[in-house]
């Protein structure tokens, strides 16, 4: 495992992982919540995410990277950014929960970068059902552009990637649960 995922792995597990009992956006009961925000607000985490991503971008031919705001939005900002200063740009644009309600009443924030039937990856903090990405893959389907990949910082390995598939999406994840606690740990 390389240096960078140790070094993010520490973080997000100092910043992002608690274990308790708790209640997931999908309704499910969890014995730990991953809070990716925390770490992705964070100036290093920030960077890891942005170049790990970067990095696992290098196998997809995608124009640019998108998601679901909140969660995506710092994953949005430092993958664009780690991907200009590496000397491939990709442009990004935010998936809003709801039409703007005015104006051109777009769900996507950010089209002007692209065009119709532009290859995009979608970028989750978590993915647990899938539910939330499959919701973002119809909105951005609807916009013109064409999914090619979805990467996610956690994957919980509880039933997301198979729902993914299903959807006609590939989810390839920095971590599971397991390598995080292995890479963390090291």
């Amino acid at each position: 495992m390389n240096e960078l995922k140790i070094k993010l792995a520490r973080l997000l597990l100092e910043l992002s992982y608690r274990e308790g009992d708790f209640t997931l956006t999908s309704g499910k009961k969890s014995e730990y919540y991953f809070d990716c925000k925390q770490t992705a607000l964070h100036a290093e985490g920030s960077y890891l995410i942005g170049r790990l991503f970067v990095e696992m971008l290098k196998d997809f031919d995608a124009k640019g990277v998108g998601g679901m705001t909140l969660g995506a939005d710092p994953l949005v900002s430092s993958t664009t950014v780690v991907s200009h200063l590496e000397g491939r740009p990709m442009p990004g644009f935010i998936i809003r929960k709801k039409s703007k309600g005015h104006g051109t009443n777009q769900y996507l924030e950010g089209l002007a970068n692209f065009s119709e039937g532009d290859k995009v990856v979608l970028l989750e903090d978590v993915c647990t059902t899938g539910g939330t990405l499959i919701t973002a893959a119809e909105r951005v389907r609807d916009a013109g552009l064409e999914i090619v990949g979805v990467l996610a910082v956690l994957d919980r390995e509880e039933g997301g990637r198979e729902n993914l598939k299903n959807a006609g999406l590939e989810l390839s994840s920095i971590f599971t649960r397991q390598e995080l606690l292995a890479a963390g740990r090291k």
